[in-house]
């Protein structure tokens, strides 16, 4: 597996990395509720993907044989904006590469911190890798809850 940054004609397979992630592995965030989905997916389309390739963003691929398997995306302020994996490699460590690939970015800027939303099935991905988090549970696109979360880089890496 190889961690890269994304290109426009990754566009159509990362979006259908996303859109199965969402739909196959989020159940309990959109509870299969038609609306939930529509508003989740609606932004996972080739023509916005690739509008997410621009400054200010850091927008990566993990590849397999030639197959995307996973998609994130950090922005330079540490923001992780994405960070979604096929279901055929769940529990292989490539949403860990993804995190660390992304990480990696942040340390590059000299950040301190990375911030991002969690879904309920991410929640405890997250905190098992050192995020905490920094609010109170809301919801996204109706989802049940989405938690704000962040780790501070240590110093060493940053």
């Amino acid at each position: 597996m190889k961690v890269r940054d994304a290109v426009p004609e990754d566009a159509a397979a990362a979006c259908q990395v996303m859109r199965r992630s969402i739909a196959e592995l989020c159940v309990a965030d959109h509870r299969n509720d038609p609306e939930i989905l529509q508003r989740w997916l609606s932004n996972k389309r080739p023509e916005i993907f690739v509008s997410w390739i621009k400054p200010g963003n850091s927008l990566l691929v993990a590849v397999e044989d030639d197959s995307i398997i996973a998609v994130g995306c950090i922005t330079d302020a540490g923001e992780i904006t994405l960070n979604y994996v096929s279901p055929d490699v769940r529990f292989r460590g490539v949403s860990s590469a993804m995190l660390s690939a992304l990480e990696a970015r942040a340390r590059e800027r000299s950040l301190g911190l990375c911030t991002l939303a969690s879904t309920e099935t991410a929640r405890r991905f997250y905190l098992a890798r050192g995020y905490s988090e920094a609010g109170p549970a809301d919801g996204k696109f109706g989802a049940a809850s989405v938690y704000p979360m962040s780790r501070r880089l240590k110093p060493a890496d940053a």
